[in-house]
C-alpha cells in the first residue's frame, strides 16, 4: 500500500529549479491569444522535431493568416532542456503553450501545475482511436488524467558494425543469448582489434544523464529477476540482487578496458559523438543504445552516413542468463504537452494536433527513427518502406519495460546515474554503490515506499 508521506533528502538542481518555479508562478497573462508558443529541444543529432515543427509553423499559418506560431527551439541536453522549460514557466507571459515533454516527467510536471488536462480535446479528436492503449499509459497521470500525447515511441539494443565483426571473425547475425556471450563477444574484438576500436559503449555517469540511467542501467535491470519499482505494492525496490549484477556489468566493461576511457565517457556528448563520428569512423564496435541512432545517419540527418544500411545491424539485449523471455529492452517516448497558462486552449490544441496528424507522424517516425503510436503510421506503406529497422524494432514491443510513472522517478534515476558513476570509476564496489543507493531512494520517497529486493 503506497503512503502520501513524501521526505525528499536528496534534491538536484534540476528539482530545485522546479521548486522556485512553482512558488512564483504568475497567475496572470498579457499575451497575445493569437500567438501559440511551442517549446521543443534541438540538440546534436536530434534535429527532427525542428524540422516538423518548422513545417507545421509554416502550414498552420498559411491556412490561418492571422495566427502565430512561435517557436522556440532549446538547444540544451534533455536535464538543461527541462529547466530551461520549468524557467520559462515562471511566468504565465513566458510560459509555453506546447511542450515537447519526455514521458517519464509528465506526473512531475503535472503536480508542479505546469500541464493543462487534455482529455476533453483528445477525447473529441477525430483521429484518437488511432493510438493505442499504451500510448495512453505512458501520458496519463496517476490520477487518470490525460496530460499529453505521444509522438512515438523506441526500444533500445545492441547496435553492431558487422565489418568490425567480420574483421574479428564473429559471425553475424548476432545473436548474444546470456550477458556472458556480450561481455565474451567484446573481449574477443579487444583482444583482436586492439587499441583502434572501442569495444562495447555502456551509458554510464551524470554527465550523459538519463541515458546512464535507461540506456545503461536499466536496460541490464531489466533483464534480470528483479525490478526497479514493484507494481502491485507501489514500492521502490532495493538491495536486489539484480541490482548489484547490473552494475558489476559495468564495472566489468569499464574495468577490463572494454569501454571508453571514462574521461571521454563522461561527456554530456556522448551519443552525438557515438553515432555521429565514432561509429560511421569503424571506431566503436557495440553499442548500448536506442533504435533512434538511425536519425544520425540518414539524408536529412547532421552527417549523413548512407552505408550505415550496409554496416550496421541491430540485436536485441539477452536477459542475464538467457532467462524467459530471451530478450529484454526499455522503452521511453516523448509526448506533446499543453502549457497550463496557454491563453487560448482551443487553438493551442489546433497547432497540437496539426502536429500530431498522421502526414506528420510519418514524417516524425522516419526521421527521428520512433516506433509509431499511431495505427496508421505503422501501416503506412511509405513509412513501412523507408524504416528499414521497422520489423527488427516493433519485434522488442512485447518484451519491453517501460520507467515507472512517479513523480519520485527523475530523482530515483539521478541515484542511478551517481551509482554507475561511482562504479565505473572505481570509487565503489558494485555492493557499496548499491547500498548508497538504497539510502537514497528511502530519503527520496520515504522508508514506507521502499522494499528490499531478492
Amino acid at each position: 500500500m503506497r503512503r502520501t508521506s513524501r521526505h525528499t533528502a536528496r534534491v538536484g538542481a534540476a528539482a530545485i529549479a522546479v521548486a522556485l518555479v512553482a512558488a512564483s508562478c504568475s497567475g496572470g497573462s498579457d499575451r497575445d491569444g493569437n500567438t501559440v508558443r511551442i517549446a521543443y529541444q534541438k540538440y546534436g543529432t536530434f534535429i527532427a522535431m525542428d524540422a516538423l515543427m518548422k513545417k507545421v509553423k509554416k502550414d498552420f499559418e498559411a491556412d490561418n493568416p492571422d495566427v502565430t506560431v512561435e517557436l522556440n527551439a532549446i538547444e540544451a541536453a534533455p536535464e538543461d532542456y527541462r529547466t530551461q522549460v520549468n524557467l520559462m514557466n515562471k511566468s504565465a507571459d513566458e510560459a509555453p503553450d506546447i511542450i515537447y515533454e519526455d514521458t517519464f516527467t509528465i506526473n512531475q510536471d503535472a503536480d508542479a501545475g505546469y500541464l493543462a488536462p487534455l482529455d476533453e480535446h483528445f477525447d473529441g479528436w477525430e483521429d484518437a482511436d488511432q493510438f493505442s492503449d499504451q500510448e495512453a499509459e505512458a501520458v496519463t497521470s496517476l490520477d487518470g488524467t490525460r496530460y499529453g500525447v505521444m509522438l512515438g515511441t523506441d526500444v533500445r539494443g545492441l547496435w553492431y558494425n558487422t565489418e568490425l565483426f567480420d574483421e574479428a571473425g564473429i559471425d553475424t547475425p548476432w545473436e548474444p543469448g546470456d550477458w556472458d556471450e556480450v561481455l565474451d563477444t567484446a573481449e574477443r574484438i579487444d583482444s583482436e582489434l586492439g587499441d583502434d576500436v572501442t569495444p562495447m559503449n555502456v551509458y554510464s555517469g551524470t554527465p550523459v544523464g538519463e541515458a546512464a540511467s535507461i540506456e545503461g542501467f536499466q536496460m541490464l535491470l531489466s533483464g534480470t529477476e528483479d525490478t526497479l519499482f514493484e507494481s502491485d505494492s507501489e514500492e521502490w525496490v532495493t538491495s536486489s540482487t539484480g541490482f548489484t549484477d547490473s552494475l558489476e556489468f559495468i564495472e566489468t566493461v569499464y574495468g577490463e578496458g572494454l569501454a571508453l576511457d571514462p574521461q571521454d565517457a563522461l561527456d554530456a556528448n556522448l551519443g552525438t559523438m557515438n553515432n555521429e563520428e565514432r561509429i560511421p569512423a569503424g571506431e566503436l564496435a557495440i553499442s548500448l543504445d536506442g533504435s533512434w541512432a538511425t536519425q544520425s545517419w540518414i539524408e536529412d540527418a547532421n552527417k549523413p552516413w548512407p552505408e550505415w544500411e550496409e554496416t550496421m545491424e541491430f540485436a536485441p539485449m539477452p536477459t542475464q542468463n538467457g532467462q524467459g523471455p530471451g530478450t529484454t529492452s526499455m522503452s521511453g517516448g516523448w509526448a506533446l504537452s499543453m502549457g497550463a497558462n496557454a491563453p487560448d486552449p482551443d487553438l493551442a490544441w489546433e497547432v497540437m494536433s496539426t502536429a500530431l496528424n498522421q502526414e506528420n507522424a510519418v514524417k516524425f517516425a522516419l526521421e527521428g527513427g520512433q516506433i509509431p503510436v499511431r495505427s496508421d503510421v505503422a501501416e503506412d506503406p511509405g513509412f513501412q518502406d523507408e524504416a528499414p529497422m521497422a520489423e527488427e524494432f516493433s519485434e522488442l514491443v512485447d518484451v519491453t519495460g517501460f520507467r515507472p510513472a512517479y513523480t519520485e522517478y527523475p530523482q530515483v534515476s539521478l541515484a542511478i546515474q551517481d551509482a554507475t558513476e561511482s562504479v565505473m570509476l572505481g570509487e565503489a564496489t558494485p555492493e557499496e554503490a548499491a547500498e548508497v543507493y538504497a539510502e537514497e531512494v528511502e530519503g527520496i520517497a520515504g522508508p514506507d515506499n521502499v522494499t528490499t529486493g531478492s
